[in-house]
């Protein structure tokens, strides 16, 4: 009687270590699989790890090369130096996804000196063309560019924007659009698309033809640390004659 206890003693020791055991295990297995699962940002978005070993310089090449489809805000301002019916036509047209006023075949305006703009379809007053579309040409993290802190973009776009040829009031209104999705990053990537890519992704045609015009798309990537970029050189625009502006960005992402 004594050994038939002692045996069903060691069983139950036996299943009770066997549970432990594998309580243990199990425990092991959720703490590894929390580790490794990707944070969630509110809106659902995976936060992605960052294998990069510390210390290391990190270059473009580390960085996701993946374009946002679109090309946000645009916008055309006109100044003709008397008066004029001027005729804008955005050549991708299909790839126009938001515009106002409403992109058809074509913005036929009458434009003034001072930039003000009369749609001659529905007599509306305004001061700029909007519109937003598709990209085709792909953006993306390149050589060369420039890396800014995000408390320092105000006064860095000041400054390029300047030399790429807009006023301070085209400047503003750049500056007031972008700089809250650029001051949220730590540092940004930026880099100015050149005029063979702008023409590329959303060819563009006034009639009569402007004296000046200056296209500027700005592409950017918020990052956490900085990378290594050759500095963009950028030519001082100059403004001569009947004058086309328009300016954009793109966030890679």
């Amino acid at each position: 009687m004594k050994d038939n206890n002692k045996n069903n003693n060691k069983i139950k020791m036996f299943i009770i270590v066997a549970v432990i055991i594998c309580l243990i295990i199990g425990i092991c297995i959720l703490i590894v699989n929390a580790a490794n699962t990707p944070q969630i940002e509110p809106c659902g978005t995976p936060v992605p790890s960052n294998n990069l070993k510390p210390n290391k310089p990190i270059s473009p090449a580390d960085l996701s090369n993946d374009i946002e489809d679109f090309t946000l805000k645009p916008i055309i301002y006109l100044y003709p130096t008397e008066e004029t019916d001027v005729s804008v036509n955005l050549k991708n047209k299909d790839m126009i996804t938001v515009s106002y006023p409403k992109y058809k075949f074509g913005w036929n305006v009458r434009a003034k000196e001072d930039g003000t703009l009369v749609d001659l379809e529905t007599n509306r007053s305004l001061y700029s063309l909007y519109y937003e579309f598709n990209n085709t040409v792909n953006y993306k993290v390149e050589d060369e560019g420039f890396v800014v802190k995000g408390e320092d973009v105000a006064e860095f776009l000041e400054e390029k924007l300047a030399i790429l040829g807009l006023t301070e009031r085209e400047a503003e209104e750049f500056i007031i659009y972008w700089l809250p999705k650029l001051e949220a990053n730590k540092y940004n990537y930026i880099r100015f698309a050149t005029a063979e890519e702008i023409e590329q992704n959303m060819p563009l045609e006034i009639t009569p033809k402007p004296d000046t015009t200056i296209r500027i798309i700005m592409t950017f990537k918020g990052l956490d640390s900085p990378i290594q970029v050759k500095e963009q050189k950028l030519e001082q625009a100059q403004r001569n004659g009947f004058v086309a502006v328009e300016w954009g960005g793109t966030e890679i992402k």
